[in-house]
């Protein structure tokens, strides 16, 4: 709980009950400071719950007033509220969760699978090529500056980073207004821009990650286990 950055996710765990198998949801915590060269050694941390209601996250993270990477789940809301004691959590959102409606429309070589297999073709979109392709040159970046420190990360992400997401927010901006708002990309768009000062928040401190793969990490067990 002292960290200066967590990162959260949840997960779903069969649950044995009278004459079923009920749904319940594992929630789990990770704190990993060597991307930005921190002090504190790797942690996580695990709590199970009957359901995925707002109050668990709030109780697990009543005392925490650091940096939250999480996905946009309703739940985290109150946690980034300015008037939350002890202080609010600043909110930093998913690059990765961000791509992945992107991709499924962009993936070339899975479109040739599903043909090569007899299998109905995926309409793919030029314009999710074009938001992969941008969102990728950022990722690339983030390898470049991977357990550096803090400050060396921001001054790498001010310089390089920034204009790239300067300008595919205008180029996300100019797509949207030619689209129905029911489309799949219109869609994906709204959730990143909605959101859009968490998805920056990278640019603004070196500790922020562009993904959640450290609490992804923490429930992959549960999840190898339950696929089982």
């Amino acid at each position: 709980m002292p960290a200066e950055r967590l990162h959260a996710d949840d997960t779903t765990v069969p649950v044995v009950a009278k004459g079923k198998t009920d749904t319940g949801r594992c929630w789990g915590y990770v704190r990993d400071d060597r991307p930005f060269g921190g002090a504190g050694p790797p942690a996580a941390m695990f709590y199970y719950s009957r359901d995925r209601k707002d109050e668990h996250p709030q109780a697990h993270l009543a005392g925490y007033a650091g940096i939250l990477q999480a996905d946009a789940y309703d739940g985290h809301n109150q946690l980034y509220l300015g008037g939350r004691q002890p202080a609010p959590i600043r909110e930093a959102a998913r690059w990765v969760h961000a791509r992945r409606p992107f991709f499924a429309m962009a993936d070339i070589e899975a479109n040739a699978r599903r043909k090569a297999a007899g299998k109905k073709e995926i309409l793919l979109s030029l314009i999710a090529v074009e938001v992969v392709r941008r969102i990728d040159a950022l990722f690339e970046i983030e390898r470049s500056v991977n357990r550096k420190s803090a400050e060396e990360r921001l001054e790498v992400r001010q310089t390089l980073s920034r204009p790239l997401v300067e300008d595919l927010q205008v180029y996300m901006r100019e797509q949207l207004a030619k689209l129905a708002r029911g489309h799949d990309l219109a869609k994906a768009f709204n959730y990143m821009l909605k959101r859009w000062a968490s998805f920056i928040l990278f640019l603004e401190d070196g500790r922020v990650c562009l993904s959640n793969n450290a609490a992804e990490r923490g429930l992959r067990d549960i999840a190898l286990g339950r696929k089982a």
